[in-house]
């Protein structure tokens, strides 16, 4: 890790303006997203969550980089926060007034938790603080990350990916991999050790569409006609009519 700490760390300016490059494109892939909103002209049929956690974690992404002092991850995610609380507000627009109740207690859930994290920040003992916080952040990542493998089982019974977001585990993939060599350039291991475990759940996920057709597997709906069935009417396998004897 040093050797390439060593050879990373020259560039590490660069890495970092392409991590957040990155991050950027990802945070806008919600647009897709919201363009079905609009075609359907409700949000009810989609879950509130990937925008509401996309807010906590550009908040408390925001906090971590502001404890190490890193302008590069302050500057991607005040620009993530405003994206997904742009995103937010379109998603609530397009919701119905049930739904939008069940929206405020999803969003009084997410505030709660924030600022219960925030407020441990700040009591935090400042000398373990950076790696504490950090790996708080891991841990909801790994969950949000991770959620597509609950459906391993079911993917494997199937034979077929359908149903797994591949733009966003692709997308997902290469901006753990920015971040994991960013955090080598700056030799910290929070931000290394925590992309790097994102990398290897992304990529046991993008490695499944090498395994797996997005498609669903026809083999199971394929019913094997019976020989007979083969059979027509007029088939010559059939005797002829006797002829009438004179």
């Amino acid at each position: 890790m040093e050797v390439l700490s060593d050879i990373l760390a020259p560039f590490s300016d660069e890495i970092a303006k392409f991590a957040g490059s990155v991050t950027c494109l990802q945070f806008l892939s919600g647009i897709f997203l919201l363009n079905d909103i609009r075609k359907k002209g409700s949000s009810d049929a989609y879950p509130p969550d990937p925008f509401i956690g996309g807010v906590v974690l550009t908040i408390l992404s925001l906090k971590l980089g502001t404890i190490m002092g890193d302008d590069a991850m302050i500057k991607v995610n005040v620009i993530g926060f405003a994206i997904n609380v742009v995103f937010m507000v379109v998603f609530y627009w397009y919701a119905s007034g049930p739904f939008k109740s069940k929206i405020w207690s999803k969003i009084g859930i997410a505030a709660t938790f924030t600022m219960g994290c925030l407020a441990y920040a700040n009591f935090e003992d400042p000398a373990k603080i950076e790696f504490r916080f950090g790996m708080l952040i891991t841990a909801i990542l790994v969950i949000l990350v991770g959620m597509p493998l609950l459906s391993l089982g079911e993917i494997i019974e199937k034979k077929s990916t359908e149903g797994l977001p591949f733009p966003l585990i692709l997308s997902g993939t290469v901006v753990a991999a920015a971040w994991a060599a960013y955090g080598i350039s700056i030799r910290n291991e929070v931000v290394t050790y925590q992309n790097l475990f994102l990398l290897l759940l992304s990529s046991i996920q993008l490695s499944l569409f090498a395994i797996y057709p997005n498609t669903p597997s026809n083999s199971t709906n394929k019913k094997v006609s019976p020989p007979y069935n083969k059979l027509k009417s007029d088939s010559p396998s059939k005797s002829k009519v006797d002829k009438k004897r004179d």
